[in-house]
């Protein structure tokens, strides 16, 4: 059992604060910026919203097909086409690729915080008799 002393829990409310600073920090930076703006931009546009519904129901179609067997390699390949063309359209090309950026500085900002912590994160978590 483990007793919290009042030292912990000042040290848990700064790293608390520190990261909910972190987040504020992020939302500033250009590459969120640029991101929340073409997000928008594709939540805006009328048409490219149909095109991406129209896109979802296929796609369910096809998964559901898959479940019961009876989906073909031509199905996957106009699925595939349609999420193409879909994604060609420049303003969600452009989405696409915001997105891609924000997330790569995400992980490069998680990789900063998790260094000092020297633990692997990817490794297998186990029991305690690994060899």
């Amino acid at each position: 059992m483990s007793v919290e002393t009042a030292s912990d829990t000042d040290r848990t409310d700064d790293v608390d604060e520190l990261a909910a600073r972190l987040g504020e920090a992020i939302t500033d930076l250009p590459v969120y910026e640029e991101y929340l703006e073409a997000k928008e931009a594709v939540e805006n546009d009328a048409e490219l919203q149909e095109e991406i519904k129209a896109f979802e129901r296929l796609r369910e179609e096809f998964m559901m097909a898959r479940q019961a067997g009876e989906a073909t390699n031509d199905d996957l390949r106009e699925l595939q086409r349609t999420q193409q063309e879909l994604h060609e359209k420049p303003k969600m090309s452009e989405f696409l690729q915001a997105q891609s950026k924000v997330e790569l500085r995400l992980q490069e900002l998680n990789e900063r915080v998790s260094d000092p912590l020297a633990v692997d994160f990817g490794q297998t978590a186990g029991g305690c008799c690994e060899d």
